[in-house]
Parts: structure tokens; sequence; C-alpha cells
């Protein structure tokens, strides 16, 4: 009981977001998506010669992913979220409480 009083704050920190960034923030899909995807092409290379080329592999695929998110569909729009939380620094207190 301890372990979920002392994680309870945590756990529930993306119910203070707005609810639209809620839904984005509170799984870790695209976590998820980005480790099958280096899982996928690390099974066509199998065996690496070396440290350095694991590296490599990781950067190209990283960096490819970045391309992805910052030239693609938006994954959440932050100009919204930089807005409100400066809105939220100075003095908007709403906490969103389930229940």
């Amino acid at each position: 009981m301890e372990i979920l009083e002392a994680g309870f704050d945590d756990a529930t920190a993306v119910l203070v977001l707005p609810p639209e960034y809620r839904k984005r923030t509170r799984t870790t899909n695209a976590v998820e998506r980005l480790n099958a995807e280096i899982r996928r092409r690390e099974r066509v290379i199998r065996i690496f010669p070396n440290r350095e080329s694991v590296l490599r592999l990781l950067g190209a695929l990283l960096m490819e992913q970045d391309e992805k998110w910052s030239m693609g569909k938006k994954y959440l729009e932050m100009t919204e979220f930089l807005e409100w939380r400066k809105n939220r620094k100075k003095g908007d207190s709403k906490v969103v409480r389930i229940g």
C-alpha cells in the first residue's frame, strides 16, 4: 500500500493536462512503436560486428524517426500546450479530478 501511495501523484500526473493531451501522453504507444521498429531492423542484421555498428543503426533510426515526427503529422500541437502551461503558471491551478 505504501508503494501505491508513494507513486499515486506520478501515476495520475497526466490528469492535470488538458483533455486533448491526455490520450497521447497516458499511453506508451509511441515508445512501443519505436522499440518494435528497432527490433524489426535488428532482426535483419542478427549479429553486429561491434558496439559502434549498433549505435550507428540506432542513431540512423532515431534520426529518421525525428525527421518523421518533425515534418509529418503533428503528434501534439505544442503551441497550445505552451500557452496552457504559461496560463497555468500564472495561477490557473485547476486540477482535474476523477469521480
